[in-house]
Order: C-alpha cells, then structure tokens, then sequence
C-alpha cells in the first residue's frame, strides 16, 4: 500500500489524464476530416454522434460514437490496471467532466452520452450491456435518443446494485446528474411534447 501522498498523488494524476482523453473532440475531428463543415453551424451544434449524424455522413456519425466511448473505456483501464479501482473511477468521472467541458472549446462540449457508456462497461461490463438495453428498448419505444439516454442513465443507479456492483454508486448518481444536467432542455422538451424523434431535425 503507497503512502498516502503518493496514493492522492496518483487519484490527481488519473483525474488528468482521464479529463484529457475524455476533451478529445473527436465529432469535430470527424467533421473537419471528412469535409462536413463546422459542426458548431450544424443542427444543435454539439460535437456528439447525434450531431455528426445531421451532417447525413453515417460512417462518422458511427465513428464519433465509438471513439467517444473507446476514450472513457480506455481512460477507466489504463487507471485500473495501474493503480486500482479508485483511480478507475475517479479517471471514469473525469473523463466525462472532459467531453462535457473540454477547456480547449471553452467547456462547451458533449452531452456525455456515448463516454458514459463507454466508462460504464469498462467498470462492469454487465451493468454497461442493462444499461445498453434500456436504451435500445426507450429509444425503439419512443424513438428519442435522448429518451434512451435519460432512462439508461436513471436505471444505471438500480443495476449496480441488482448486479453486484455497488462501490459504483456514487458515481452512477454524478453521472446520472450530469446526464440529466447536460440533457435539461431536451428534458422541458420531453415534458412539451416536442422534442424531435430520430431523423427529425
């Protein structure tokens, strides 16, 4: 067992490098890379998957998803395989701290959702697959993304517990929030009525 300096040490260290790999932009990358334009003039101009995909170029939208989940997964792993599970979390926290508030865009980032799942299953890949099924089953229900994500945020919180996991809490409910947080106008939207369906502007 490391001191207790080196131990805050390295939680501090692992919050950086988590809060780095999670800044990543990786939709604007895909956009300016593909010649689709600014992504910040586009649809809502969020740097996330769902975003990328107004641009109508499939391939990125489904590239932008899975590079934002490998950077959360990646994040969690690395700081696991080093220096335990503490910093598994923390690097987990962080890492969406940094999609959603990269300070190279002014902390105007994502809205999480693919980094969360991406954090998630690389922490437990059960809770991450419960999680990944309650979206599937929101979204084709009532074809929101942004349903899928609220209702697979909410339920993370349950499965933890149901399925043995539950050190991950604490950070399933910050997640939850931030979820919920960086979500809030499609959440009135939601309660109006008018939140668009997938495929709708």
């Amino acid at each position: 067992m490391p001191p207790v300096e080196t131990h805050i040490l390295l939680l501090v260290l692992w919050a950086v490098i988590g809060y780095g790999l999670g800044s990543i932009p990786f939709g604007l990358i895909m956009s300016e890379r593909m010649g689709l334009g600014n992504l910040r003039d586009i649809g809502s101009g969020n740097i996330g998957a769902t975003n990328v995909l107004r641009t109508g170029n499939k391939g990125a939208a489904a590239a932008t998803l899975l590079l934002d989940a490998l950077k959360g997964a990646v994040a969690v792993l690395l700081a696991r395989v080093i220096s335990g599970e503490d910093a598994a979390q923390l690097a987990a926290l962080s890492a969406m701290l940094g999609h959603c508030f990269p300070v190279w865009l002014g902390f105007k980032g994502g809205k999480g959702v693919a980094t969360f799942f991406g954090v998630i299953f690389a922490l437990s890949y059960p809770v991450g697959i419960a999680c990944g099924l309650c979206w599937i089953f929101a979204v084709a229900v009532t074809r929101q993304s942004s349903m899928g994500a609220l209702m697979a945020a909410s339920l993370s919180t349950i499965w933890v517990f149901a399925l043995g996991e539950p050190r991950m809490f604490f950070l399933g409910v910050f997640l939850t929030m931030l979820i919920f947080w960086r979500h809030w106008p499609n959440v009135q939207r939601l309660r109006e009525g008018t939140e668009p369906k997938i495929g709708q502007s």
